[in-house]
C-alpha cells in the first residue's frame, strides 16, 4: 500500500548502527496528520487522500477553510494531497509516523533555502573571468552573451543572475534509519531540502 505523511524538518544529527557505522540523518517530525478529504475516481476522476498537519486557532483560518475542515473536525495549517491508490483511509482518521518502518525507502519533497538575488557564479557554478589583460573591473560578471551580428539578442535559456533558491525539490530513495513513535519523528538517512522547521512531504519511494 502507498504511504505518505506531512512533516517538519527539525535538523540533522548522526546515529550509530548496530555494526558501528555512523550514519548522518535528518530528523523529521512526521505527523500526526488528519485525513481531511478522500477523493475517488467515481466522484473526482482520480484517487487521492488529503492530509492536514499542525493545528492552529480558528482565527487564523478563513470561512472557506473552516467549512472545508468541518467534516474532519480539525483546524490545521498545512494541507497536502497524495495520490494513494487503494488506500483504506477515511475522513477524520489520524496518520502517524508509524506508517513507515525501519528499512523503508522514501521520497522527501521540500522547498530549498532562499539565497535572494545572486550572480552566475553562485547560482550556476560558472567560472570567474580572467584577472589580466584588460578584463574587468568586475571579474564575476556573466561574460559573453553571444555574437553581436546574429542573432543580435540573448537566446532563451541562458544562465543569468537572478533569484536563487525557494524551489520545490524531491530527493529520491532515502532510507528510514529509525522510527520513534513516542516522539513522532522519523530519522531519514542523508539530507533533505529546506531549512529548519520547513514543511516536507514524505512518501514511499516511487522508483525503488
Amino acid at each position: 500500500m502507498n504511504k505518505a505523511i506531512i512533516g517538519k524538518k527539525l535538523g540533522m544529527t548522526q546515529v550509530f548502527l548496530n555494526d558501528g557505522t555512523m550514519v548522518p540523518v535528518t530528523v523529521i517530525q512526521a505527523g500526526p496528520c488528519t485525513v481531511t478529504q478522500v477523493k475517488t475516481t467515481e466522484r473526482d476522476g482520480y484517487d487521492a487522500v488529503q492530509l492536514g498537519f499542525e493545528e492552529v486557532a480558528d482565527r487564523k483560518l478563513n470561512k472557506p477553510q473552516l467549512g472545508h475542515l468541518k467534516a474532519a473536525n480539525v483546524k490545521v495549517k498545512h494541507l497536502h494531497e497524495f495520490k494513494l491508490e487503494g488506500s483504506s483511509l477515511s475522513v477524520g482518521q489520524t496518520v502517524g509516523c508509524d506508517v513507515f518502518a525501519e528499512g523503508d525507502y522514501v521520497d522527501v519533497t521540500g522547498v530549498t533555502k532562499g539565497h535572494g538575488f545572486t550572480g552566475v557564479i553562485k547560482r550556476w557554478n560558472q567560472h570567474r573571468l580572467k584577472e589580466t589583460h584588460g578584463v574587468g573591473p568586475v571579474h564575476r560578471e556573466v561574460g559573453s552573451m553571444g555574437p553581436i551580428s546574429s542573432p543580435s539578442r540573448v537566446m532563451p535559456g541562458k544562465n543569468l543572475p537572478g533569484h536563487y533558491g525557494v524551489e520545490q525539490v524531491t530527493v529520491l530513495n532515502l532510507s528510514v534509519v529509525k522510527v520513534d513513535k513516542e516522539r513522532g519523528v522519523l530519522l531519514v538517512k542523508g539530507a533533505v531540502p529546506g531549512a529548519k522547521n520547513g514543511i516536507v512531504y514524505v512518501r514511499n519511494a516511487v522508483k525503488k
